[in-house]
């Protein structure tokens, strides 16, 4: 089923959670172990991160520098068919503009619809590793919303190459990611809206946020978004704090501030474990509220470390 329709369908708020692909040479059983305890909740769905690869240069013996390129982590289209045919749970595969051509694109798509995966979270994806801008390979999208023409294209049956005959439509599902403080390279809210104005108007059906700890910048997000003609489904994410360097690292990764009420708490903790132990009592006191306010639901990012999103959700829903 698609996330919108389950969205529409809900009579409650939705349980849903992110994993990332393991990195090369470990197993899929990590992603298992990390999925297992929150199968009792009934998640609605599961996303599936996807990072691009990374360049590398080694200078070879005569002197000249050779890139190697390296890919960490597997790509999610064998995850989600994994995850997908293991527990029969809708899973949403991420997928990004970065280190992708159009055809490698469209390719990936294709596999995507053989595999009956029919739901897409559509990314531009972040900079390569070093990098301050983003740049796409060359013959690749620069932006997310060229991604999402794309896939509306293939939706209608047309693809890259016009000589194919007798084209099947493809049937996918677009959601996109909202950021209730500004993506870190907007110049400004106002303008970081319309871009999200651009990407629901090419048909994204829903939105899920970055992680934030404040929910009244959730709830001035969606006031924000209705006053620009948003009105598909926006669903918070969020991640709960869980070692003792997040309160710098969050706030200069993700371009979010953290209120200082929970800044004073993490200094009293001593050890990771208090500050996992305070992440979970901060997000179900947010958690909670959400559901009070009626959200469609609630996507949390595990990291695949899901100890402390079982304890959240066994307090939540």
């Amino acid at each position: 089923m698609k996330v919108i329709d389950k969205i529409k369908k809900a009579k409650k708020t939705l349980f849903t959670f992110e994993l990332l692909p393991p990195l090369k040479g470990h197993t899929i059983e990590e992603i298992y172990d990390a999925i297992d305890p929150l199968i009792q909740f009934d998640p609605a769905y599961i996303n599936i991160t996807y990072h691009q690869q990374e360049v590398q240069y080694k200078k070879r013996p005569d002197g000249l520098m050779e890139q190697r390129v390296i890919r960490k982590r597997p790509g999610t289209v064998a995850i989600a068919a994994a995850i997908q045919n293991k527990y029969k749970i809708t899973v949403v595969p991420h997928v990004i503009c970065g280190g992708f051509t159009k055809e490698e694109t469209e390719d990936a798509l294709i596999d995507l619809h053989f595999l009956g995966i029919n739901n897409l979270l559509v990314l531009r994806g972040d900079p390569e590793r070093g990098k301050r801008k983003f740049i796409p390979v060359k013959g690749g999208h620069t932006y997310s919303s060229e991604l999402i023409e794309q896939i509306m294209k293939l939706n209608q049956g047309k693809y890259l190459h016009d000589d194919m005959e007798d084209a099947m439509p493809t049937d996918f599902s677009v959601g996109v990611a909202g950021y209730p403080e500004k993506h870190i390279e907007a110049p400004n809210m106002e303008t970081d809206l319309e871009y999200l104005k651009m990407k629901i108007d090419k048909g994204a059906e829903y939105i899920v946020t970055q992680m934030f700890f404040d929910n009244q910048k959730f709830f001035d997000f969606v006031e924000k978004c209705r006053s620009k003609g948003i009105i598909v489904p926006i669903i918070p994410g969020l991640k709960p704090v869980s070692t003792l360097n997040d309160s710098s690292l969050l706030p200069q990764t993700f371009n979010i501030d953290l209120p200082n009420e929970l800044i004073c708490e993490i200094k009293k903790c001593k050890t990771h474990n208090e500050v996992r132990q305070l992440g979970v009592e901060w997000a179900i006191m947010q958690s909670k509220e959400l559901v009070q306010n009626g959200v469609p639901g609630i996507h949390y990012y595990t990291l695949d470390q899901s100890d402390n999103i079982e304890k959240i959700a066994q307090a939540v829903f």
